[in-house]
């Protein structure tokens, strides 16, 4: 499916996860990959330092699938942290289809983003081909680097990518949150880059601090207690990644 920028697909049905929530359900999602991707432009598609940023779906729809279809579909409360991720990743060639994207729970960044690099780097120094990789990880994320037979990284440090600007994003996993439950702000910038958040309450400031995975995603939990009912609080939201800054903000106003 060719579907740079936009979120394609729907994803219904009772889907389970693998291996402790690590792997996503075969059926539900088994993986699709974008045909416009081949193996003869990887220099100028995914191994051109930028490009995800130019196909990846906007987060008012990854996020509307995330809470209104993947979660559901897989069975997981609102409010779990985690992430919306792409079983083929975009550094891959992965689709931004619905058969792709599963609610990948756990800390973040998850030990996935790690392996998505990894093969990036075998498929662009030539060493596998894409569809190899593809296949690899498609099958299973934690056996694909052994399947392919990756050798250990060299010695000699890869040279540093510059980092990219990058906008930030940010939203929050319920408006209206009541007392005694935790609310989640989920950023989207660059990857790697420092997240610092400061929520505003009526009498007092609560600042935390995150950073982004290499996906550029952070969450931030902050727990509702005694807050006041009906004011509403602002989540000021600063990221930095080498020279580059950026501000974004979200709210939620808390109930009885």
């Amino acid at each position: 499916m060719h579907d740079p920028g936009r979120l394609t697909g729907s994803l219904t049905g009772r889907c389970r996860t693998r291996d402790n929530g690590r792997l996503p359900d075969r059926h539900c999602t088994p993986g699709a990959i974008d045909p416009a991707v081949t193996q003869g432009d990887i220099k100028t598609t995914i191994c051109l330092s930028g490009y995800t940023e130019t196909v990846r779906a906007p987060e008012s729809q990854t996020e509307s699938f995330k809470f209104g279809q993947a979660y559901p579909a897989y069975g997981i409360a609102t409010g779990t942290e985690g992430e919306l991720d792409h079983l083929v990743p975009l550094e891959l060639g992965g689709a931004n289809d619905a058969a792709n994207l599963w609610p990948e729970t756990g800390p973040i960044p998850n030990p996935k983003d790690s392996v998505e690099n990894a093969l990036n780097r075998a498929v662009c120094d030539g060493q596998i081909s894409l569809a190899r990789a593809q296949s690899a990880i498609a099958r299973n994320w934690e056996t694909a680097e052994s399947r392919i037979g990756l050798s250990a990284p060299a010695p000699s440090p890869e040279p540093t990518k510059p980092v990219l600007a990058r906008p930030c994003t940010a939203s929050v996993s319920s408006r209206s949150p009541a007392d005694y439950t935790t609310v989640y702000i989920y950023i989207r910038t660059a990857a790697g880059a420092s997240v610092t958040t400061v929520a505003h309450y009526k009498t007092t400031n609560n600042q935390k601090t995150a950073t982004a995975s290499d996906s550029g995603q952070a969450t931030v939990a902050y727990h509702i207690s005694g807050a006041t009912p009906g004011y509403t609080v602002t989540v000021d939201i600063t990221t930095s990644a080498g020279l580059h800054t950026a501000a974004c903000s979200t709210s939620f106003t808390p109930t009885q």
